[in-house]
């Protein structure tokens, strides 16, 4: 399976490790092995968590308060954000065109 992130996926990503490793040394860590965790169990079932638009569909981690909004097609699945659950909803849908 391959796994793809869109370039404003991955600088939410790589901005919100830097964030958590600021409030707390190897939180950022903890951060970045939850979303692997995550990452994971959508590649095994990638059709396993909520639709929330015809394609996309959105997994939430466990101990922070994001989700990865994701497509998955046949041996591809795209991340299109690391998103802030308090952030405004369907900020990311603008990234799908």
């Amino acid at each position: 399976m391959i796994i793809e992130f869109l370039e404003p996926a991955q600088a939410e990503l790589d901005d919100t490790f830097e964030y958590y490793e600021i409030q707390h040394k190897s939180l950022g860590y903890k951060f970045i092995n939850e979303i692997q965790h995550a990452i994971e169990l959508i590649k095994f079932y990638p059709l396993g968590w909520h639709q929330i638009s015809q394609n996309t569909r959105r997994c939430l981690l466990k101990t922070f308060p994001y989700g990865i909004i994701y497509r998955a097609r046949s041996n591809h699945i795209l991340i299109v954000a690391i998103a802030n659950l308090h952030r405004k909803p369907n900020y990311w849908k603008k990234r799908m065109k």
